[in-house]
Formats: C-alpha cells, structure tokens, sequence
C-alpha cells in the first residue's frame, strides 16, 4: 500500500495490525448471541483506530493529525473496555486477555509518543495563515424561510 505513505506510518502500520488481531484472536471468542452488540462495537472501535490515524495523517496540518489521534487513542481505550468486559463475562481467556492489553498498552505508548512528535513537528504550520485553527465555529444555520429562528440550538 503506497496510498499517502501510510505503509511507512509504523503507528498506522500497528494499529492496522491490531484491528486484525481483534478480528482474529478475539471475535472469533465471542458467542454468536453478541454479534450486534459487543462484536459489533469490539470490530468499530478496532477498525477506528487505523482508520482516524490515517484521516489525521491526510490532514497535513499538524493539529487536525493530532486531533485525528485523539480519536484513535479513544478507540483504543474503548477496544480496551470491550476486551475487559468480554473477559469478565468469560468470554476471553486470560492469556488472551493479557496478549490482546499488552499489545493495546504498546500501541497507546506509541500514539502518545506520535501526537507528542506532530507537537514538536508543527507540520503544515506555513501552509496556513497566522492565527489558524482547527476547530469549526457555531454559525447560524439560515434557511429561505422568513421564520425567525431560534437564538440557541
């Protein structure tokens, strides 16, 4: 895969890596009664990690990559809760259990230690004017209609 450098993200590259290992050394663990509910969450938390690293990584700027990286950091902490409560519903073995949070522990480090170097990097700061920001701020949502619309929404 070339498709913006991503192969040559290693924490991209982990955290695809661990989406596949939920889907092949845990969900197969899973009772097929939890199909909707905890293997679904389980495999969208999975899949989001690599998937909001990749979105922050085609940003360019170096706050939306970082803001992109909170969300993966969540996702993760959120595979972590799934993988805790599957264990303690029996779901999970132990040694499942303590392979699948040792590998979320590697990864968390590492996308901390990527979010603090897209810190230090600023990358993208010059492509934008003095004062930039990333974040959308509330406007008004106007439509044709003549009707006053409410001050808060």
């Amino acid at each position: 895969m070339t498709v913006m450098n991503l192969d040559k993200l290693d924490v991209w590259v982990r955290a695809k890596d661990f989406a596949v290992i939920i889907y092949k050394e845990v969900i197969p663990h899973l009772p097929a009664e939890e199909k909707w509910n905890l293997v679904s969450q389980l495999k969208r938390a999975a899949q989001s990690i690599p998937a909001n690293i990749a979105e922050g990584h085609g940003r360019y700027h170096y706050l939306d990559n970082a803001r992109f990286c909170y969300i993966a950091r969540g996702s993760l902490t959120e595979v972590q809760s799934h993988i805790s409560l599957a264990h303690e519903l029996g779901f999970l073995s132990d040694e499942v259990c303590e392979r699948i949070t040792a590998h979320a522990e590697t990864l968390g480090k590492q996308l901390n230690n990527f979010i603090a170097y897209l810190k230090r990097s600023k990358q993208g700061e010059k492509e934008f004017p003095t004062g930039y920001t990333v974040r959308d701020e509330t406007e008004r949502y106007m439509t044709d209609s003549s009707d006053e619309l409410p001050d808060t929404y």
